[in-house]
């Protein structure tokens, strides 16, 4: 009785809240209810099908052979299959839809271009991807505006339960890991995290490490706030300087980074003097300075 009331237009909405490319049965019977919500929904029926083929193709490339295997696995690598940056808006559109996923992998996917993992991100609404614990993006473009765009889909409530994040060769810069950073401090659950080999420094690395000033008149802060679980800091191969050292080892001395038990910072311009302080800050860090 209720139903029948109900205007097309809010049929209309109805159905398309239920509609999930990888499982469209619940969305399909509803339009079935009646012969005038059949005619209403053909247009969005056609995309959820074809949002359905495009995602049992993307399933595919990672070895899923079916919507209902993607939809149910909890381990998904695309490794150089060619993805485009639609796959990549596609994959997070999908990410509302992907509840057991707990590592995703992307490797090596030039052809998603510059803007692919920005589409991805900016796909993502709050509360996607509830069960990733890791995400590993390694030379794929994600660069500064899908640095950005990944920190907003982090600040709307996306990947809640993120553990481990790896940025390899990504080309991340100052200007991506600034915006990135206090995304980042705010995940609570935060343990590994691995900037390796991008063109970041010393302003990056700074707004990661260096937390916020208090309010005027407040105590200087007694825990370790944010990233207060971190055990893994990856620098490898990145530009980090004197400065960014400086700021490392401030935070090494002071409550942030307390839980830190290894430092990667390989193949970095710092000077000898400079990582020497780092490593005099976090005694009690595991470490590999590199070249001196």
């Amino acid at each position: 009785m209720v139903f029948s009331t109900l205007s097309g237009d809010e049929k209309l909405v109805i159905f398309v809240q239920l509609c999930n490319a990888l499982d469209p049965g619940v969305a399909v019977a509803f339009a079935s209810a009646s012969s005038e919500l059949w005619e209403l929904t053909h247009a969005p029926r056609q995309q959820l099908q074809a949002d359905h083929e495009a995602a049992a193709a993307l399933g595919r490339k990672a070895a899923k052979r079916s919507c209902k295997e993607l939809r149910e696995a909890m381990r998904v690598v695309w490794c150089r299959k060619g993805l485009s940056s639609d796959d990549l808006s596609l994959l997070g559109t999908l990410g509302a839809v992907l509840p057991a996923l707990e590592n995703l992998r992307l490797i090596f996917e030039p052809a998603t271009g510059p803007d692919g993992v920005q589409r991805l991100a900016e796909k993502l609404v709050a509360g996607a991807l509830p069960a990733v614990t890791s995400l590993f993006l390694s030379d794929t473009h994600v660069g500064d505006a899908g640095a950005s765009a990944l920190a907003a889909a982090l600040g709307r409530g996306a990947l809640p339960r993120l553990k481990r994040l790896t940025l390899y060769t990504t080309t991340i810069g100052d200007a991506g890991l600034v915006a990135l950073a206090p995304a980042l401090r705010r995940l609570p659950a935060l343990e590994f995290l691995d900037l390796g080999r991008n063109p970041l420094g010393d302003e990056g690395l700074a707004a990661l490490v260096a937390p916020p000033p208090p309010p005027a008149g407040a105590p200087p802060p007694t825990t370790a706030g944010g990233l207060a679980k971190l055990k893994l800091l990856s620098l490898n191969r990145t530009q980090i300087n004197d400065a960014g050292c400086a700021a490392l080892a401030a935070a090494l001395h002071g409550v942030a980074l307390s839980a830190l038990e290894h430092l990667l910072m390989q193949d970095i311009p710092a000077s000898h003097a400079a990582k020497a302080a780092v490593q005099r800050a976090g005694l009690r860090v595991e470490w590999c300075p590199g070249e001196q």
